[in-house]
């Protein structure tokens, strides 16, 4: 596997660098203090083509493989600080979009995808419960068959995009007694009838993302709806998910190199003492930590992109790289305060901001704990 980036490859993550270094950072501050959704920045992403990356150009997207959008979102990662905003695009793109491309009718594809990938759209998911996080398929949501319609009820929460979104993928079971063999996904327009948007969630994290509640009562889904054929909700939700880990992470390889970088440039230039404070063991080491922890995730990430290309599984690959490069950001930006200091306390220089977005992606996609079962089960433990 080749760590190096092609030509092609590299003018792609500098364009995506350059894009979001002066579209996207705008009045962050007060964006995350007031948890504002920037819909000029997502309109921005749509037209450099951000929302439509893996989808094919007959249905208005670029038409990337996964290591090519692992590639621009990385760029992304690194030019802009609004980790909200890039949160948003991955779950439109791999909650919403990518089981529309995969497990889609022609029709679902041609009627959702251009506009989920111009923007038109935003996409969301409803897949957890208050009574089932962790162990997603024990939930309550039911779907019933109704001649040529579904009846849902239930509630889902933690709905990334909620409060905005106009599509979303609803996971349900038509019959508990079967177990995952029972969850069967569902396309929900936002006005159909019986589909509420809920209480709106305030977050530590991640502010610049909006996420609420979503109430079913008595919704009313048509046969034609349906995501995939009936009991495969199980295998759309986890193919989802091997490109969802490894896309945001890679965002946050491009935080982490941005992160590196400015403390290199501040621990060369803050003095204490009458030398530079880099000169000092203990904050140099903090740095090299940053360094060996940033090197050893790249590789973890693209191995899913190099794999999926291969048409491999990269269940265990997707599940080892969530787990390390998750809890290597949360070191990371640990690191990056303590060598600020006083300053890196402060709202303005961004660090505290960071860490607060960090801390989620240790729960997102799957706990650090799920992650270890997966990596458990895959080894045959």
């Amino acid at each position: 596997m080749d760590l190096e980036l092609a030509e092609r490859q590299q003018q792609l993550q500098n364009a995506a660098i350059e894009f979001a270094r002066s579209e996207l950072n705008d009045d962050l501050i007060q964006r995350d203090r007031d948890e504002a959704f920037s819909l000029e920045g997502w309109k921005k992403c749509a037209r450099f083509g951000a929302l439509g990356l893996p989808v094919p150009a007959e249905y208005g997207g670029m038409g990337f493989g996964i290591t090519d959008v692992i590639v621009v979102m990385e760029g992304l990662g690194y030019g802009t600080r609004d980790q909200g905003l890039l949160f948003s695009i991955n779950a439109h793109l791999w909650t919403n979009s990518l089981p529309i491309l995969v497990y889609g009718t022609e029709d679902q594809r041609r009627k959702y995808l251009p506009g989920l990938s111009n923007g038109e759209l935003i996409g969301a998911n409803g897949a957890s419960e208050p009574d089932a996080g962790s162990d997603v398929f024990s939930m309550r949501t039911r779907a019933e068959l109704h001649g040529d319609h579904y009846i849902l009820n239930g509630t889902k929460t933690f709905v990334s995009n909620a409060p905005v979104a106009n599509l979303f993928v609803i996971y349900a079971t038509v019959d508990p007694r079967l177990g995952p063999m029972g969850i069967t996904a569902f396309l929900v327009e936002r006005d159909t009838p019986g589909l509420v948007v809920s209480r709106r969630m305030e977050k530590m994290g991640l502010r610049t993302s909006p996420m609420a509640e979503l109430v079913l009562n008595d919704c009313t889904v048509p046969v034609a709806n349906r995501l995939g054929r009936e009991g495969r909700g199980v295998a759309v939700f986890e193919s989802s998910m091997e490109w969802e880990r490894g896309c945001i992470l890679a965002n946050y390889l491009g935080l982490m190199r941005r992160q590196l970088e400015n403390c290199i440039q501040y621990v060369r230039s803050r003095k204490q003492f009458g030398k530079p404070i880099g000169k000092f063991q203990s904050v140099a080491n903090r740095v090299v930590d940053m360094k060996v922890r940033l090197d050893a995730s790249r590789p973890l990430v693209y191995r899913i992109g190099w794999l999926k290309e291969r048409n491999q599984s990269a269940m265990l690959e997707s599940a080892l790289a969530k787990l390390y490069v998750s809890e290597s950001l949360v070191a990371s930006c640990l690191d990056a305060l303590q060598i600020y200091g006083g300053y890196g306390y402060m709202v303005e220089q961004g660090i505290e901001r960071e860490l607060r977005d960090a801390l989620g992606s240790t729960l997102y996609s799957g706990t650090s704990e799920i992650q270890r079962n997966v990596i458990a089960k895959c080894l045959g433990i």
